[in-house]
């Protein structure tokens, strides 16, 4: 049973060496030289002007979550574009569910105005 499983613990330790090993690598081998500019709030060119605190415009949420959702469509889409073929009409039904829900979710947003800025 532990050869079905060897090389998938071999695949973990690698990685989560490789996942340590890299920041710490960087951290050593990267040239530490701080200076009152570099160390300063912000490196944007100018001083910092009002409340950090304020609150975002819901709208910029509304963007990342859509962009999530056809981000994840597009991760959907690939292996099913793949094996669609052996899905039989099952598999193309249920991708017209899946592409109709998206298609009514955007177009809500659309009729909401989330995508139109002022």
């Amino acid at each position: 049973m532990l050869d079905n499983y060897l090389p998938i613990l071999i695949f973990l330790i690698i990685g989560g060496a490789l996942g340590v090993a890299v920041p710490v690598i960087g951290y050593l081998l990267s040239p530490k030289r701080p200076d009152p500019e570099k160390l300063s709030t912000y490196e944007c060119g100018f001083n910092p002007f009002g409340d950090a605190r304020i609150p975002f415009d819901v709208r910029y949420y509304l963007v990342a979550i859509l962009f999530i959702i056809f981000d994840l469509e597009t991760a959907f889409l690939v292996p099913w574009a793949i094996v669609f073929r052996k899905l039989g009409w099952f598999g193309i039904i249920a991708m017209a569910i899946f592409l109709g829900l998206l298609i009514v979710g955007f177009i809500y947003e659309w009729k909401k105005g989330a995508l139109e800025w002022e």
